[in-house]
């Protein structure tokens, strides 16, 4: 046996014993080994008691058969590339065809998952809208003319998120929980018919500004933070913002509209950046509930306006309501005036969860309301703090918006 050899004569990991022969041959020079040493590794390769001589005839045979070969290759080879040529058109041709067979396969697959998807919500909305219990029917209010309009806007309600925020002394600044944001409803519910009954207001507009739930636009981060699924999340708010406004009316007349497309709402779907698939939004199911529970009130109107934004004429004052994600809302004023070709006195909008309030002209303001999550952990990190709450805003026919009550709730 070898026992000091080049590492390169070694015999390698998957090759076999006649591969290794060959190589011991070729390259018996380069390794240093003479023809004994290169019979010793043979040998144990194969696990036999040859002679040199047998190993070197064995290399030597295989060897002239392989160029003997080679040589009649030759003669076909040309032959082959031809026929490879010939068939590369072929090859190409099928490729296409299996390419426009894996399509039609993807977007079929495609199709199946979202009729799955759209089957498992739709049945469990059903399924949660079957089991509701009915709500108490008021007494019907009879409308009453005025000169002044009355709107109330709340928004950025995250539902279902849950997270508590200390000071450096640990001190609780902010928490929340859902069922925070219904003891918080119930406080802006509370301080709205004191407001009601001080100014006998007949009629008010109440608008949702989107954001509703909390959703899972950053699964890594938020995932655990979250009380609820998205489904789930969706028809509990719903079905509390049912409730909420069935008791509300029976202290005043109620038109309710609500944002349709708000970041936190959308559905982020296969992992596709926001607005990718906007038509894919739970603000569908959160309306889908409210309008159910609520379609044999009489003293609400509910209000789908086709942009999928808010809007409404209070006291001859168009007002536009959006969620506010946008660089400038005083901009957006203008903007979305022009779009809709339509003058628009005041925008309202949410998102950033702070009170702005930005005076563009007579009677004409682009303004933006507080959340009813307060400062969250997002806010913390900017760092970034305001109060929760939401605000109701009185517009007179000759003055425009003359008051705005901001409402803090705890």
């Amino acid at each position: 046996m070898v026992t000091t050899i080049n590492s390169q004569a070694l015999i390698q990991p998957n090759e076999t014993p006649k591969a290794y022969r060959i190589r011991l041959y070729k390259n018996k020079l380069l390794y240093g080994l003479s023809n004994d040493e290169i019979g010793k590794l043979c040998n144990e390769a194969f696990g036999v008691k040859w002679t040199e001589s047998a190993h070197r005839k064995k290399t030597q045979n295989y060897l002239k058969g392989y160029n003997d070969a080679k040589e009649e290759l030759g003669a076909v080879d040309q032959q082959l590339q031809n026929m490879i040529e010939e068939n590369k058109q072929l090859k190409r041709e099928a490729a296409k065809e299996l390419k426009k067979i894996q399509t039609e396969k993807l977007e079929y697959n495609k199709w199946l998952r979202e009729e799955a998807r759209d089957e498992l919500i739709t049945e469990k909305i059903v399924k949660a809208i079957g089991n509701l219990q009915s709500l108490k029917v008021h007494e019907y209010i009879k409308p009453v003319r005025s000169n002044n309009s009355y709107l109330l806007c709340f928004a950025d309600c995250h539902y279902s998120i849950e997270f508590s925020i200390k000071d450096l002394f640990g001190n609780i600044i902010n928490e929340y929980s859902p069922e925070i944001f219904e003891n918080r409803m119930w406080d802006l519910f509370n301080q709205i018919v004191e407001i009601v009954e001080e100014k006998q207001i007949n009629e008010l507009n109440i608008w949702e500004l989107g954001d509703g739930i909390q959703g899972l636009i950053r699964l890594n981060s938020q995932l655990m933070q979250l009380r609820y699924g998205v489904i789930d999340s969706a028809i509990n708010y719903g079905h509390f913002l049912a409730n909420w406004l069935n008791q509300l009316s029976n202290h005043v007349r109620i038109k309710f509209q609500m944002v349709m497309d708000s970041n936190h709402n959308q559905l982020r779907l296969l992992g596709a950046p926001k607005n990718s698939f906007t038509d894919e939004n739970m603000s569908k199911v959160i309306m889908l509930m409210i309008k159910s529970e609520l379609k044999d009130n009489p003293n609400i109107t509910i209000i789908e306006n086709p942009t999928g934004l808010n809007f409404g004429q209070f006291s001859t004052h168009q007002v536009l309501g959006i969620h506010g994600e946008v660089k400038n809302l005083s901009d957006a004023l203008d903007n979305y005036s022009r779009a809709y070709q339509t003058p628009i006195q005041y925008i309202i909008g949410a998102h950033v969860h702070h009170v702005i309030s930005n005076e563009t002209g007579i009677n004409q303001e682009a303004i933006s309301i507080r959340s009813m999550v307060g400062v969250d952990p997002y806010g913390m990190s900017l760092p970034a703090t305001s109060n929760a709450g939401a605000s109701l805003f009185e517009f007179n026919q000759l003055k425009g918006l003359t008051c705005e009550h901001r409402l803090k709730v705890d």
